[in-house]
């Protein structure tokens, strides 16, 4: 059994959809950033640098925080997702999409989507970035049936959520045949359907 804390983002769908694809029992207790609850002294305790999700393994008593390093641990307790034969490769492509591909698409909706006018360096910026985001993956895909191998991995779990946002990014996906290929594959996924709306408000993927 486990406890996830998490805000409905991105980073909190990475867990939430691995949690269902390896059918484990789980609670979720809400964490609302927007009032500041991962600001709390109880919450600043397990997590560091207060970011959401945090996941307790209640039969274990190990709590972990960052998403990544979530992923992780899920893939090699339960052996699935993070082949040791691809590790490596897996590996590369789930740091890609912590360090470059998450951050990325998170400045492109600050300055694209919720503070839209503020500030045109920042919204060009970002736009032009996530774009080419878009155009690396989209190559990438050409070449492989998912981002690390032949195999769906945990760099697809953590990846999918944010190319998720594509109509937000105002980009158009449908653009990318490779990327909306592999964003179609995965959406099709009973654990990902499920693990999307992890905060049961009938959340649905939205379509290429």
């Amino acid at each position: 059994m486990f406890e996830l804390l998490s805000a409905d983002t991105p980073n909190g769908k990475k867990v939430s959809i691995l949690l269902e694809e390896l059918n484990l029992k789980y609670k979720v207790t809400k964490i609302n950033i927007l009032k500041g609850d991962q600001f709390s002294p109880k919450f600043s305790k397990i997590s560091p640098f207060n970011k959401i999700p945090v996941l307790r393994d209640l039969k274990t008593k190990k709590t972990i925080f960052e998403s990544g390093a979530i992923l992780i641990y899920l893939g090699e307790k339960y052996k699935k997702f993070y082949d040791k034969k691809d590790r490596l490769k897996i590996l590369q492509w789930l740091m890609a999409q912590m360090a470059y591909v998450g951050p990325m698409f998170g400045q492109h909706h600050q300055f694209h989507h919720y503070n839209h006018g503020k500030s045109k360096f920042g919204e060009e910026r970002y736009f032009r970035i996530s774009t080419q985001i878009y155009k690396d993956l989209d190559r990438r895909l050409a070449k492989s049936k998912y981002l690390a191998c032949s195999k769906y991995t945990i760099a697809d779990i953590a990846t999918f959520p944010w190319v998720a946002r594509h109509e937000i990014h105002d980009i158009g996906l449908k653009k990318f045949k490779n990327l909306t290929r592999w964003f179609e594959l995965i959406s099709k996924r009973k654990a990902v359907i499920k693990g999307y709306d992890f905060m049961n408000r009938g959340e649905t993927i939205p379509k290429p």
